[in-house]
């Protein structure tokens, strides 16, 4: 029967993936994907890899359900959780638009470590009371439509995680992201680059609004913004822990 495991291979090192993750791709003969996600997995040689750039996840994905109904296993790998801004979307966009050709295809989605999970936990408990999740990328969304949200979650007192923060190609939207939550915001609520953790080059910087520099970071970087709730322990080592209170004054 045709197979199509869309699995998240969580935030970097091997032993931050689910077994089940690792069931799966024991069973694939292809494994499709991001080159730098198809990459990261081990594979013996019999496994093709179909690497491809980051920005054709509709071709990434028609490729996958081409291959199934070849009969083949294919393995779709997203960074993180392949349902948080990653593939599992992309490929049931492209079943939805040819339901007659793919809607019984065998599909099963594996869950991962997202990015946001493992930031929070490399940080002590940011994320212990209301948050949201969003990307600032404008690649698929008007920018007036970004903004609009994060004025509206700042308002709101949701912590925020942002991913795609900041790339070669958008060098300005994370700062004119920060303009918009100073205009809602103290400057004084924490906010926390977390870059790549979990991998070699891992890179942790605690700072508050008012002082955080978008040059700090990439697209590796997960931002995110705490509110007045939100609380820096200082440790004697010179490192910190961020909290959020679960209780929110009446």
């Amino acid at each position: 029967m045709s197979q199509i495991f869309v699995i998240g291979l969580g935030p970097g090192k091997p032993s931050q993936r689910t077994p089940e993750a690792e069931e799966a791709l024991a069973q694939a003969t292809d494994v499709i994907g991001y080159g730098p996600y198809v990459d990261r997995v081990d594979l013996p040689a019999h496994i093709t890899r179909h690497p491809s750039d980051n920005r054709v996840e509709l071709d990434r994905a028609r490729h996958a359900l081409e291959l199934a109904e070849q009969g083949r296993c294919v393995a779709i790998v997203s960074g993180g959780d392949a349902g948080v801004f990653g593939m599992a979307s992309a490929l049931f966009e492209a079943i939805d638009h040819e339901p007659d050709r793919w809607s019984d295809m065998n599909v099963t989605v594996i869950p991962g470590v997202s990015a946001v999970l493992a930031a929070a936990a490399r940080i002590g408990a940011p994320l212990g009371g209301d948050f949201c999740v969003m990307s600032l990328s404008d690649n698929l969304k008007p920018w007036e439509t970004v903004c609009r949200r994060l004025t509206l979650a700042a308002q709101a007192g949701f912590v925020i995680a942002l991913y795609n923060p900041r790339s070669k190609a958008r060098p300005r939207q994370l700062g004119e992201a920060f303009e918009v939550l100073r205009q809602e915001l103290s400057g004084t609520v924490p906010v926390a680059f977390a870059r790549a953790i979990g991998r070699a080059d891992e890179r942790l910087h605690l700072t508050d609004l008012d002082h955080a520099d978008p040059e700090l970071v990439d697209m590796s970087t997960l931002v995110l913004i705490g509110t007045t709730l939100t609380h820096r322990i200082e440790r004697p080592d010179g490192q910190a822990w961020l909290y959020t209170s679960r209780s929110v004054p009446a």
